[in-house]
């Protein structure tokens, strides 16, 4: 009778809070950094005293120091051992997360590339599905770039849009002034005619007004000869005293022996043309201010539309084509500069006289100088107009320590005057007691620039080569 050996029981599980938890990778991560350079080890090696490094970081340290950087353990060159175990896993942690971080593509690259079996029926499918995708890859794209077509070239129907509704609007106020000035222009004809027909009036009114001389007279003077009559003597005294009028009178134009126009008229002509290729050249400058004008004028209309039409000329003549008309006929009617008078303020003690800003007061009555002589200086206008002089001496001169860029006179209180050196000084000065009100110490660098307010005489304004502008209240 055969006896069967008992059978042993396996043990009994272990309670979950007794099971080894499987390491995190961040845990993994930490037990395989180096304790000299906190990256992961790379050709790790091992010290006799059990720890692990970087074998060029455990080699330059013991290149300087003769122990080990975790127990300070005496350690050498010759107690260090390459850790196989070590890189071997590793290498499988560098894989593991190559293969985590790889796109889905690259993934069933290395599949194939590392000779995984794939039937042809499955190959067909994929392939299947890789075409399917390229499609509508290709189709999305495609719409995209539709879209983006469509954006640009709507973009640019608006804009051409915006632009023909302004050129419109610029047709139509040249449209309008070209009405308004040709109206013009015949009310000024009309009036010089009806005025040349008034004065031939008063010729003729003149002459038949006039007594005539007797016959004895004329027979005897020798003023007319037999067979004229009494009337045709009249006609000749009419027409002589009226070519004699219109030869004096302002309006005439006399021909020479040759036919041509006197020089007044070649001058005024020349002029005229001088004027209009005076305008050609500057005829885009023009051009924006005429439509600036125009446009300003229509949108200040617009504004007040219950005013609008009695703002405008009874003639239809735009307020816009008024003010341009003023700035072309002063554009047209000075050609060239003429100097009036000449500033000599020359100093014996100061060679160097440059000045770099001028500023006239509140009423143009007085006018600041200054430069790089570190003197602002004040002249009154009118005696340099009209006082010439070898030496023209300020009414009133302050000294300053530095080098001056620029002047601003407040345009309400007539004595303050604000001035900016080299040294990105800003100061208020009072011509009445020649000293400075206040010192503004903002600017780091050499300020350029500095202005007043002209609605707020209390603001300030300056700039420096600081690259800052700064707004000071007195």
């Amino acid at each position: 009778m055969e006896s069967t050996a008992p059978s042993i029981p396996p043990p009994p599980p272990m309670p979950p809070s007794l099971m080894e938890e499987e390491p995190s990778e961040a845990d993994i991560d930490k037990d395989v950094l180096c304790p000299i350079c906190m990256q992961i080890i790379k050709d790790a090696f091992m010290t006799a005293c059990g720890h692990s490094f970087c074998y060029m970081c455990i080699l330059t340290h013991l290149r300087n120091k003769s122990d080990c950087p975790c127990c300070s353990r005496y350690l050498t060159n010759n107690h260090i051992f390459p850790n196989l175990l070590l890189n071997k896993l590793l290498k499988k942690i560098s894989a593991r997360q190559s293969a985590r971080n790889a796109s889905p593509v690259e993934n069933l690259r290395q599949t194939l590339l590392q000779g995984c079996e794939v039937s042809a029926k499955e190959l067909d499918s994929l392939l299947s599905l890789l075409v399917d995708k390229k499609m509508k890859m290709e189709q999305s794209e495609a719409e995209t770039n539709m879209q983006i077509l469509l954006d640009f070239l709507n973009c640019l129907r608006k804009k051409k849009l915006e632009e023909l509704t302004q050129i419109q609007n610029d047709l139509q106020y040249i449209k309008e002034d070209t009405t308004a000035v040709k109206k013009r222009t015949m009310e000024l004809y009309t009036a010089k005619e009806r005025c040349s027909m008034n004065l031939r009036m008063l010729v003729d009114d003149f002459s038949a007004e006039k007594p005539l001389p007797s016959l004895i007279d004329q027979y005897n003077n020798g003023a007319i000869s037999g067979g004229r009559n009494s009337q045709g003597w009249i006609g000749s005294a009419r027409s002589q005293s009226r070519v004699s009028y219109q030869a004096n009178s302002p309006g005439f134009r006399s021909k020479d022996a040759n036919g041509g126009s006197d020089s007044t008229c070649n001058t005024d002509s020349g002029l005229t043309v001088a004027r209009k290729r005076r305008i050609h050249a500057q005829f885009n400058d023009l051009q924006e201010c005429y439509l600036q004008k125009r446009q300003h004028w229509t949108k200040q209309f617009n504004k007040q539309e219950d005013e609008g039409p009695a703002a405008m000329d009874v003639d239809g003549y735009n307020p816009g084509l008024q003010d341009f008309q003023a700035v072309l006929t002063t554009f047209t009617r000075y050609s060239r500069l003429r100097v009036i008078a000449e500033l000599r303020h020359g100093d014996i003690f100061h060679s160097a006289n440059i000045v770099s800003s001028i500023e006239f007061d509140r009423d143009d009555e007085m006018f600041a100088i200054a430069g790089v002589s570190r003197r602002i200086k004040v002249f009154e206008f009118s005696a340099i107009v009209n006082e010439p002089a070898d030496v023209h001496c300020p009414i009133v001169e302050m000294s300053t320590r530095s080098k001056l860029s620029c002047l601003s006179w407040n345009k309400y209180t007539k004595n303050h005057i604000a001035s900016c050196d080299y040294d990105g000084i800003v100061t208020v000065w009072d011509i009445t007691t020649r000293q400075s009100l206040m010192e503004y110490e903002e600017h780091e660098k050499r300020a350029w620039s500095v202005d007043f307010s002209r609605t707020e005489p209390s603001m300030l304004v300056s700039g420096s080569d600081d690259c800052k502008v700064k707004i000071t209240s007195l």
